[in-house]
């Protein structure tokens, strides 16, 4: 039997959003309901933005998480940050980094958030 779950989006009510969310190939993806997105922020399919205690991550602006990621707890990614395909984050990542790994670790500081395609900005007013 086919599970029909297979392409599910949660994103809790109560989840602060910024603008330009993309969501890969419909999903799967959870997001917990004390996570906060920044602006034009990438997820991929069964990406998990979780947390077992009070807070879960906030991640800033420009982001792209890749495939399978799980980003557990209070932790915070800053702004141009890319996360590699797999990854466990469990500690914080600094703005303009790529980090991968079981657990993520920063691996350079080279041309982060060249994935983010179409970005929303703002009109000059």
């Amino acid at each position: 039997m086919l599970s029909r779950t297979r392409h599910t989006i949660a994103i809790s009510h109560g989840a602060q959003i910024g603008y330009g969310l993309y969501i890969g190939h419909g999903g799967p993806v959870i997001v917990n309901k004390t996570a906060k997105i920044g602006d034009n922020c990438n997820l991929s399919p069964y990406t998990v933005i979780g947390s077992n205690s009070f807070n879960a991550a906030t991640i800033g602006n420009n982001v792209y998480i890749g495939p399978s990621v799980c980003v557990v707890e209070d932790v915070v990614i800053g702004d141009n940050v890319t996360i590699g395909a797999g990854s466990i984050v469990t500690k914080s990542i600094p703005s303009n980094a790529t980090a991968a790994g079981n657990y993520a670790k920063v691996l350079n500081y080279n041309n982060p958030c060249r994935f983010i395609q179409n970005p929303w900005c703002p009109s000059k007013q």
